[in-house]
Parts: C-alpha cells; sequence; structure tokens
C-alpha cells in the first residue's frame, strides 16, 4: 500500500520535529513580539536621554505609571490590560514547546514539579543579588551614568500594591522564560553557538532591554543575566528564576512605594 505524501507546504505533525530554519523563524518572531522590541524602544530612549538637556542622574526612568490619573477604575483597567497582553508571547512560547512535542513550559522547568526548590533556591538568589543592585544603581546614580529610576508612580488607590505585585511577577515570568528557558533552548537547537556564546547572548539581551534606565541598568543586569544563565544550566529550571526575579521586583516597586520621600539615600527625581 502507498503511503499519503504530506503537502509540503503544511504544517508538520504535533511532536514532528520542525527543521532549525523554522525554529529560527520563530524564535526571532517571539522575540520581535516581546524583548527585542522592548531592547530597540530601550536604545531609543537611551540615546533621547543622552541627548536631552542635563546629566542622566537629573532625568527619570518611570515604571508602572498611571494611564488616568483621576479615573482611578479606568487606570485600573488598563493595568490589568498592560499586565495582561504583556504574558501573551509566554502564553505562545507555550504553545509552540507544546507544538513542538515537548511538553510545554514543562520542558524549561517552569511547572509546579517542584514548588518548595523553586522559592526556596529563588528567595536565596534574590537575598544574594538584591541587596548587590541596589548598589550598584546607586554609585551608577552618583557617577552619572545612570537615570534616577522611578519604579512606580500609582495614585494612593486600594488596587496600587495588588498592581505592582502582579507587574512583578508580570515582568518575571516574560523575562526568564523567554530570556533564558526559551532562547537558550533554540539557540542550541539551530546554531552553532557554543554554551558560553548562547550565554553571552541571553545576557546582552537582557542587559539590551534595560538600557533605558542607563549604562547601570544595563551593566547590572547583564552580570544578573550571566548568573542567571548559568544557574538554570545547573538547576534544569527556570522556576526558581522566576521567583528570584519576582521577588526582587516586588521588593523594588512595593519599597519605593513606602519609602519616597522618606530617607535620604534613595534617589528620587
Amino acid at each position: 500500500m502507498k503511503s499519503q505524501a504530506r503537502d509540503p507546504g503544511s504544517s508538520p505533525p504535533l511532536g514532528e520535529d520542525p527543521s532549525p530554519r523554522t525554529l529560527r523563524s520563530e524564535m526571532y518572531l517571539v522575540l520581535a513580539l516581546s524583548l527585542g522590541a522592548s531592547a530597540v524602544s530601550a536604545l531609543i530612549s537611551f540615546v533621547g536621554s543622552l541627548t536631552a538637556p542635563g546629566s542622566l542622574a537629573d532625568q527619570a526612568a518611570r515604571m508602572n505609571t498611571s494611564r488616568a490619573p483621576d479615573r482611578p477604575w479606568l487606570d485600573l483597567a488598563w493595568q490589568l490590560f498592560g499586565v495582561a497582553t504583556a504574558l501573551v508571547p509566554v502564553v505562545l512560547v507555550a504553545h509552540l514547546l507544546t507544538r513542538e512535542g515537548a511538553g510545554g513550559l514543562r520542558a524549561i522547568g517552569f511547572d509546579r514539579a517542584r514548588p518548595a526548590f523553586d522559592l526556596t533556591r529563588g528567595a536565596l538568589l534574590a537575598a544574594a543579588i538584591g541587596g548587590s543592585g541596589l548598589a550598584l544603581y546607586l554609585g551608577a546614580v552618583q557617577a552619572g551614568f545612570n537615570l534616577t529610576v522611578v519604579p512606580e508612580s500609582l495614585p494612593h488607590v486600594w488596587w496600587r500594591i495588588p498592581v505592582l505585585i502582579a507587574s512583578a511577577l508580570q515582568n518575571a515570568i516574560v523575562e526568564e522564560v523567554i530570556v533564558v528557558g526559551y532562547l537558550l533552548r533554540r539557540l542550541g537547537q539551530t546554531t552553532r553557538f557554543s554554551p558560553w556564546a548562547a550565554l553571552a547572548v541571553s545576557a546582552v539581551l537582557r542587559g539590551s532591554y534595560h538600557l533605558y534606565q542607563g549604562v547601570g541598568g544595563m551593566v547590572g543586569n547583564m552580570a544578573m543575566g550571566v548568573i542567571f544563565v548559568w544557574l538554570y544550566r545547573r538547576w534544569g529550571r527556570v522556576g526558581p528564576l522566576v521567583a528570584a526575579h519576582a521577588l526582587i521586583d516586588i521588593v523594588a516597586f512595593t519599597g519605593y512605594a513606602a519609602l519616597e520621600g522618606r530617607v535620604d539615600w534613595l534617589p528620587t527625581p
């Protein structure tokens, strides 16, 4: 009996390995829809800051800003919309890894298989990186290499802290799933990069989309990227990285909300 030939223009069946060319195209599209686009945006923003009057430290890089300051419910709707749409590339990655036959996000260790491991390792990592990151930021602002980062400027309403926590979780999930788990997997499948070269690509990408904060923000996040890639390869899971990143951002966002204008050492615009 003759086997029925598959239409060469059709998609491969679920579980069949796509070609390296297909995977590369997919990788570029995912990055163009997420952190690659953020890197270009950060570069344009940084050029604007460099060419603006005054030093970098006199300018502010604002995060978690209000979209409708005088209309709290509309503002909340915008905040939730922003968080939800930012997570769409992660859903796309989950779909692509499932279609590949890899088991979705479980392939990169973002699941509920080892919650205690993820949370404990994440908490220890956040404690180690958080303090050094703050010291680097303060030094960079003092030296004039960094903008003054304003982690939040939301109105003082009941949903302020929950939205900041949701934003921190969204940042952590998007960055660690895409720039560590997914990117390293695709680079290993489609290029001849050595492990060190793939680590460099991931770290540089992480630093580049933080360039809107200044040189200090870029360098600090590149260093964090090197550590995170090394630990991902050691642990085989992005779960602890997501936990660590989320904890760092939650402390940064809510800490700024609590301390702004109350302490002398925290730079404010």
